[in-house]
């Protein structure tokens, strides 16, 4: 057996504000940041777990405070027992009577329990010379219910229920991988729609979008009605009718507000809306979502946990359900929302659009298609060209699409010089 030697964190924050990369109507300068960690052990092969948090910047710190203060629950423990069952580490980690009373499931401490979680997973798929979407793919069904926690979800979503949905696809899972294998995964591109981009970059970027085989892009609204007008007008006439233009308000509007909003843009031919208000009001999105069909509404990135999922479902107040990598607790709480979604006929498109999260998500995404929803009908995982070069194993995009990585693990260790050069220390 080997032991767990070292569980190393970095305040890693990349200076995108200068730019106005990612700039939106409520995140105006962000700077795309990684609360970072690394995990090894004693073990012969070297192999390391690496995984992260996505932040904006301020704040960083304390994400990696929260990730620092779950060290006690791997530092010299065996970590053979704990690849073995994964399920049973999350829930450990989750219903620790005095780190639940954190969240409960939701906020720093539950997204810092999914860094270590999915960590463990990138060092498991490093032992088993396998990518995390292949590896997660060769699962039988019974060991992935095994992973998730039914908890809250069973009127909705039942241990059996989960079994069937999985069981339907395990006997055409090779021809979805050889599909993948020789076609990848559609993408849609954000690159040309950030808030604070000029007129003219925008006119560019949408223009080498659709050079570059995108078939969407995603356009940032809400601070301005009219410069949301004259944006959307010159992304559609620049892109012409056969390209899709979703816009993303990151939760500016108020429901009247984003009725109003959206009903002023639907003639440019809205793909979705994204975030039209707040992430947490279920209510007002269901609200919204039957105000503005068939126009569907989006949403999901900023999504605290499952049961605010199965919530957001069960009301129909989403069309398009948009997993995040780092926003719940990793991997196996994913997996439930993936079921959910499946269970509902909902289709799922991930938010990628900060440091990393393309090189994480599209795991998940390459998963769902393989074992969960056997479908690419009307999906696609968002791509921003953006700090991709701090990765060992960086996103490939091909015509528009994503090509399927092979080298092991889950895509989030980032090179040795870029966490050097980027984390800083806070007093």
């Amino acid at each position: 057996m080997s032991k767990i030697t070292v569980f190393e964190t970095y305040d890693v924050r990349f200076p995108t504000s200068q730019t106005l990369d990612g700039s939106d109507a409520m995140n105006p300068d962000p700077d795309y940041s990684a609360a970072y960690l690394r995990i090894r052990t004693d073990a012969s092969d070297g192999l390391e777990g690496h995984s992260f948090v996505f932040t904006i910047g301020r704040g960083n710190d304390v994400q990696r405070s929260a990730i620092r203060a779950l060290a006690p629950w791997f530092l010299g423990h065996e970590v053979e027992p704990m690849l073995a069952d994964l399920g049973g580490l999350w829930k450990s980690l989750v219903y620790d009577s005095q780190l639940r009373w954190l969240g409960p499931e939701k906020g720093v401490m539950h997204m810092a329990i999914g860094a270590a979680v999915n960590a463990m997973w990138d060092l498991r798929a490093k032992r088993e010379g396998l990518p995390v979407w292949l590896l997660l793919s060769k699962l039988d069904p019974e060991e992935l219910v095994g992973l998730v926690d039914f908890r809250y979800l069973s009127d909705a979503l039942t241990r059996a229920e989960a079994l069937d949905i999985l069981a339907a696809r395990q006997s055409t899972r090779a021809a979805r991988v050889d599909h993948l294998l020789s076609d990848g995964y559609p993408a849609y591109t954000t690159t040309p729609g950030w808030l604070g981009y000029s007129d003219e970059k925008l006119v560019r970027l949408s223009r080498e979008a659709v050079e570059n085989g995108f078939n969407q892009i995603k356009i940032k609204v809400g601070a301005d009605l009219q410069d949301d007008v004259r944006r959307m007008r010159l992304a559609r006439e620049t892109l012409g009718p056969s390209i899709g233009i979703a816009i993303d308000a990151n939760q500016r509007w108020e429901r009247r507000e984003a009725i109003e909003w959206i009903t002023a843009l639907a003639p440019f031919d809205l793909a979705w809306v994204e975030e039209p208000t707040n992430p947490d009001d279920v209510l007002s999105h269901a609200a919204i979502a039957r105000a503005i069909a068939p126009i569907p509404v989006a949403t999901g990135e900023h999504g605290a946990n499952r049961v605010m999922f199965k919530q957001f479902l069960q009301a129909e107040a989403l069309g398009v359900l948009q997993i995040d990598a780092t926003r719940v607790a990793g991997i196996n709480e994913n997996i439930a929302i993936l079921l959910l979604a499946a269970k509902f006929g909902v289709r799922v498109c991930p938010h990628a659009g900060g440091v990393g999260l393309c090189e994480l998500v599209q795991h998940l995404s390459f998963f769902d298609y393989v074992a969960v929803s056997g479908s690419q009908e009307g999906r696609m995982i968002e791509y921003v060209d953006h700090l991709h070069e701090h990765f060992r194993d960086p996103v490939v995009i091909e015509s528009g699409r994503y090509r399927v990585p092979s080298r092991p693990g889950s895509g989030a260790e980032m090179w040795g010089e870029s966490i050097e050069q980027y984390s800083i220390e806070l007093l």
